[in-house]
């Protein structure tokens, strides 16, 4: 570390954010990271495992002590508080003011929509101190606002906009986000409806959304239940006109949303003052409760007109895998100190930090994780385009160029004829299942016929195995199933996530009804599903089996249009 290294005074630096920022920070020899909370045990534990060739110093730290003695202290050039929760604090601006009192440079993580809002009264003072104030360099705030501006280029004109996090069950949400949460679960907010001023309230308004990036196995359907963010107030000041706000959490498992939504019920009938006395319990429970899937991620939804007038949707769309979730909140705070470092700083003055980077800055920090993001459209445009561009999105960019030929169906359709290899299953069930469904007979090669027929927004697959042949409808699923292909094989429809591997598009089962009744996914027919070019020749690998079954068939070989 060199003796002109940025110090950086990250508060709550071994807390679920700020130990994120420190991570992403500490391979880089230009900074000094004060690791920060008022715990100084806490903090050398963590600065022991950190490593990394950044300078690091463990210190003590507390927000509520006497701030500017503190700050006057340690001398950092920038103070990134990134503790909470900012709910509690209203306008009682201790460590900005501060910061600015001593010259100091200062961001914040904050999600409070009073504490954002206000920070502008800072300005002034902020701007003859000639050094920035940052709030709401997080999700909500800084990265939805940079994803709507992405979504925005296509309109001219907006009227609803809706913004929603989905965090995994198995995040480690500490207890400032959770004592935050209860602060106002079931108390009004005050929220934009039909163009007018109106009152939700705090996790119990509700919007279902899937998340989905193009070309990426989506979130399983969720509610996404108001929370008081700082969009509620920004959004209506940015877009003259706009008519409706919602901005929203996704609470997993299910049960537990359930839960705090009748617990918040109580504070709006005025039957419990607050939830922040259990707060303490709430957070406990999301530890208890921690099932599902290890995945988060995060939608911005925009509704309006296209630049010709004519109504149009979009929407942009993050997947986390594991523990890769909590490193989003603190991508904008990264893009900002790496600027500072390259002797980039940001304007004088306090702000909130909506437009503060572009959308491309947070996505260059998603490269080194399993993070996965896009857009989706729909508009008067997208409505004839075949099946499985709608699926796609912007990830249909990405086929090969022998899988887009076969899918790149009109109305209509085609037919492709090729050879196939195709294996039965041994199993009684197996064999009574393959033999209603009409797969093919076990035979090592054989002439086989696929011939896509389109009708309206669906396609009818019509396969022919040496004279045996069986078919399937598919579509694109609605409600709870949007953003998934669905497969119709008589009574039973089978629900799979499309994506794009390189070469290769693999179907992955992500449910299946019989008669519309959803059924248990641990017992759905599946198997390694996909396509793939070889040679420039579009080739298909079908695997059907299930763990009461077996193997029910496998099919594999290679399709070209006729006459090729």
């Amino acid at each position: 570390m060199s003796d002109a290294a940025l110090r950086i005074l990250i508060i709550g630096g071994y807390g679920t954010f700020g130990a994120r920022l420190a991570q992403l920070l500490c391979d880089d020899e230009r900074f000094c990271l004060l690791i920060a909370g008022r715990s100084l045990a806490k903090a050398v534990a963590f600065v022991t495992s950190l490593g990394g060739r950044a300078g690091k110093e463990p210190v003590e730290f507390d927000r509520n002590g006497d701030v500017y003695k503190q700050l006057s202290a340690l001398r950092p050039a920038v103070t990134v508080d990134a503790s909470g929760p900012f709910q509690t604090m209203g306008d009682s601006f201790r460590v900005p003011r501060a910061c600015i009192s001593l010259g100091i440079d200062y961001a914040d993580l904050a999600d409070s929509r009073e504490f954002v809002h206000k920070i502008a009264a800072l300005d002034a003072e902020a701007r003859a101190a000639r050094v920035f104030v940052l709030s709401g360099l997080s999700s909500f705030r800084a990265l939805s606002f940079a994803a709507l501006d992405r979504l925005a280029q296509d309109f001219s004109r907006i009227d609803h906009v809706s913004s929603g996090i989905a965090p995994s069950p198995h995040a480690d949400v500490g207890p400032n986000v959770v004592q935050a949460i209860a602060s106002y679960a079931g108390k009004p907010v005050p929220i934009l409806r039909n163009g007018r001023s109106a009152t939700g309230h705090g996790l119990i308004d509700w919007h279902r959304v899937t998340v989905a990036p193009p070309g990426c196995i989506p979130l399983k359907s969720r509610c996404f239940r108001l929370v008081d963010a700082p969009d509620l107030d920004l959004l209506p000041q940015r877009f003259e006109g706009l008519c409706s706000v919602f901005t929203g959490a996704a609470t997993t498992p299910q049960i537990l949303q359930r839960l705090l939504a009748a617990t918040a019920q109580l504070v709006r009938l005025k039957l419990l003052s607050s939830l922040l006395t259990i707060a303490p319990l709430m957070h406990r429970a999301s530890k208890l409760l921690a099932t599902g899937e290890h995945r988060g991620g995060m939608f911005v939804h925009v509704s309006g007109a296209d630049r010709g007038g004519k109504p149009l949707e979009a929407s942009w769309h993050l997947v986390a895998e594991g523990d890769d979730g909590p490193f989003i909140p603190v991508a904008g705070l990264e893009a900002l100190i790496r600027k500072l470092a390259n002797g980039n700083r940001p304007a004088d003055g306090a702000r909130s930090a909506d437009g503060e980077f572009p959308l491309q800055a947070f996505e260059r920090c998603f490269k080194r994780f399993a993070i996965q993001s896009g857009t989706r459209q729909v508009g008067p445009a997208d409505v004839d385009l075949p099946l499985y561009r709608r699926l796609l999105g912007s990830a249909w960019e990405r086929l090969p160029r022998a899988i887009a030929a076969t899918h790149d169906t009109s109305e209509g359709g085609h037919k492709l004829s090729g050879r196939a290899r195709v294996e039965r299953g041994t199993g009684l069930l197996a064999s009574i299942i393959a033999a209603a469904v009409g797969f093919p007979k076990a035979q090592d090669d054989v002439a086989v016929s696929v011939c896509f027929t389109t009708k309206g927004r669906t396609e009818l697959w019509t396969r022919d195995f040496g004279g045996a042949g069986f078919g399937s409808v598919q579509l694109e699923g609605n409600g709870r199933d949007a953003h998934l292909l669905a497969e119709d094989f008589g009574p039973f429809r089978i629900l799979m996530a499309v994506v794009p591997d390189g070469a290769k598009l693999r179907f992955i089962v992500r449910g299946w009804r019989f008669f519309g009744i959803p059924l248990p996914l641990v017992l759905a027919p599946r198997g390694d599903t996909y396509e793939e070019e070889r040679e420039g020749r579009f080739h298909f690998h079908v695997e059907v089996g299930g763990p009461l079954t077996g193997l029910i068939v496998s099919y594999a070989g290679w399709l070209e249009k006729d006459g090729v």
